[in-house]
């Protein structure tokens, strides 16, 4: 059975009555042999600082400033549990989120903003990052106090069993470069800022 449904109103020579689509293949797939995992851009000597790499734990803010500290993000804590971190064309929130605090939230919002004429706009570029991209979800928000619409990214990670603090790295890592490839995107090729 193929990895898609069958759909009513289809046609096909290969259509059976019990709404299940026959499929045959010439093709074999051969179980592809494992490879190792590439070292990320940290070196050993950047994962020495940080405490018992091997051990898992829950994740809280303490955890999550220590690895922006170690990726060299510098950040400001808003005192209602996130984290700020701020660039030229973008910030991102470092947050907790779920009711036992489980799911790590990366959300990046541009400092630039839509105008409200332009919503169509921002829902069509939004969509087409959505569509064409795997990390980061994008949304356009409520409009501000000035009637503008911000534009959001956002990423969450369920962590309810913890996590190794090299894996953690990695996670923001990849939301702030993913946070900044978006940004990036919506001024160049999405045109929308």
């Amino acid at each position: 059975m193929p990895w898609w449904s069958w759909r009513p109103g289809s046609s096909g020579d290969n259509e059976r009555e019990s709404g299940e689509v026959a499929v045959q293949s010439t093709v074999r797939v051969g179980v592809p042999a494992q490879r190792e995992p590439e070292r990320s851009a940290m070196s050993s000597a950047d994962l020495s600082t940080i405490d018992e790499p091997e051990q898992v734990a829950p994740v809280d803010l303490t955890r999550i400033g220590k690895a922006l500290d170690l990726l060299d993000i510098r950040f400001l804590a808003d005192g209602g549990g996130s984290l700020l971190a701020m660039w030229e064309r973008h910030a991102v929130l470092f947050t907790l989120e779920g009711p036992d605090d489980e799911i790590l939230v990366m959300r990046a919002r541009p400092h630039a903003t839509v105008p409200p004429d332009w919503a169509d706009r921002a829902y069509r570029v939004v969509n087409e990052w959505n569509h064409t991209r795997r990390f980061c979800k994008a949304y356009v928000g409520d409009p501000t106090e000035r009637g503008q619409l911000p534009i959001y990214a956002e990423l969450q990670v369920p962590l309810a069993s913890g996590a190794h603090d090299a894996l953690l790295v990695e996670m923001i890592d990849c939301g702030a470069a993913v946070a900044t490839s978006f940004v990036d995107w919506l001024h160049d090729e999405g045109a929308l800022l």
